[in-house]
């Protein structure tokens, strides 16, 4: 299995079952990743140094306003989509097996967590994992501490307040926050 192989697999809705040849290879592609978020948080970096290394953990360009705040951290790298002028902010943990699109303007703050796995609920195939994308609209702003589900849609120009748990889609230009995150207000 190669690369484009595993990520038409996981963008097209399948399922990662434990101990199968796609299991095996997302292992071994978090080494990779692993080693480059190393480098990107282990020492000082200029701002187009950072950029680069995030163009080599993710395998993709970023736009020139791009810009990252290290630590960060991700266990695989290479299904994160970035729009231009996105910050991310330090300390966020993206887990984007089933596909990170974060959109033009949008504000990442520290500590943010976006996951897109979820594990069987069977206790027998608790190494099965469900992958689904998170899509972040533009000019979004995502507030320290918040956690993203797998699944879930953020509309343009929305807001997640701090330390909110977002578990359903959000319309666009609306506040929400909380456990789970709920409506706060209307922009």
């Amino acid at each position: 299995m190669n690369l484009s192989q595993y990520l038409e697999f996981v963008n097209g809705g399948n399922t990662v079952v434990g101990n199968s040849e796609e299991h095996k290879f997302m292992h071994e592609a978090a080494q990779e990743a692993i080693k480059i978020t190393m480098e990107i948080n282990t020492s000082y970096h200029e701002t187009e140094e950072l950029r680069e290394l995030f163009c080599k953990l993710t395998g993709k360009r970023v736009d020139d306003g791009f810009s990252l705040f290290p630590p960060f951290y991700t266990d695989f790298g290479k299904n994160i989509h970035i729009g231009k002028n996105v910050f991310i902010n330090a300390g966020c943990k993206f887990q984007d097996q089933g596909g990170i699109y974060i959109g033009d303007g949008s504000l990442i703050g520290h500590n943010v967590v976006l996951a897109t796995i979820n594990h069987d609920f069977s206790p027998d195939n608790r190494a099965t994992m469900h992958l689904a994308p998170i899509h972040i609209g533009k000019n979004v702003w995502i507030g320290s501490n918040a956690v993203v589900l797998p699944g879930v849609t953020i509309g343009d120009g929305a807001i997640v307040a701090a330390g909110a748990v977002v578990s359903k889609d959000i319309e666009e230009n609306l506040i929400v926050g909380g456990v789970p995150a709920k409506k706060i207000k209307s922009l």
